[in-house]
């Protein structure tokens, strides 16, 4: 069996490579929104074992992938966040939302959440840290970060985008291809981006026709596990109170 370690290296190396030699091409481009919250073990399986595809499959220059920690958590009146699998989970969900801040581009944040997310999906979270020193990254930024109120607004930016789905998110993860909710069939994520794509020059795996065909109708059972959204009541007023929260937040600092 190849070690965790193993394919963490392997896909810094291919990341590290496709930043220098894949060709840039942001027109056409297909949006792929993965909105998700660290410590769900759905979200970490489908970042560690599923969304790693479109580096191994040549999709990155046709996907513009953007990754929201959020998901079910909750913001209260005084802004105190209550995530759903505990405080551990709010910590790991900032600290992301600031290593993609911090690391805007793809090739260099995705590697440090992919393993994150992978001690998540072994059920050793407390072990992140470590992440720094296997990446070779400076722990000081995300650690400033994390203290700073630029790292409380990072949380309610992306509070008030997940708040803002239509249709509204049940669970995650939550996967979203070019503005349509892929329900429970998100792990077939790949078809829905080849089929979604416009341009000329689609990667090979999006002109076979076997795995073209694989796009299907989403079905009433479920197939899939996920983290499920306790039912919150007004869907509006949640909205509204998370983005005014936000742009108070943000006209303060």
């Amino acid at each position: 069996m190849v070690s965790s370690n193993t394919l963490s290296l392997s896909l810094i190396l291919f990341l590290s490579f496709f930043s220098f030699f894949s060709p840039s091409q942001s027109h056409n481009k297909v949006s792929l929104e993965l909105y998700y919250e660290s410590l769900c073990p759905y979200c970490a399986n489908f970042i560690v074992n599923y969304l790693p595809q479109i580096f191994q499959h040549d999709l990155t220059s046709i996907v513009d992938l953007k990754l929201v920690p959020w998901g079910n958590a909750k913001l209260r009146g005084n802004s105190t966040i209550v995530c759903q699998h505990g405080p551990d989970e709010c910590l790991l969900d900032r600290v992301e939302a600031c290593a993609i801040d911090i690391w805007p581009q793809l090739s260099e944040h995705f590697p440090f959440i992919h393993c994150v997310e992978d001690f998540s999906y072994q059920g050793k979270h407390s072990e992140w840290e470590s992440c720094y020193e296997k990446l070779g990254l400076d722990s000081s930024l995300v650690d400033h970060c994390y203290h700073s109120e630029h790292g409380k607004e990072l949380d309610l930016k992306y509070a008030a985008q997940t708040n803002a789905l239509q249709p509204p998110h049940t669970y995650v993860p939550w996967v979203v291809v070019d503005g349509e909710p892929l329900y429970d069939d998100y792990t077939n994520f790949l078809s829905y981006v080849c089929k979604a794509y416009q341009g000329t020059d689609a990667p090979q795996i999006c002109t076979e026709p076997s795995f073209l065909s694989t796009v299907r109708e989403v079905e009433a059972k479920t197939k899939h596990s996920f983290c499920a959204k306790e039912r919150v009541m007004p869907t509006l007023e949640t909205i509204r109170s998370t983005i005014t929260s936000w742009m108070n937040f943000v006209g303060a600092v």
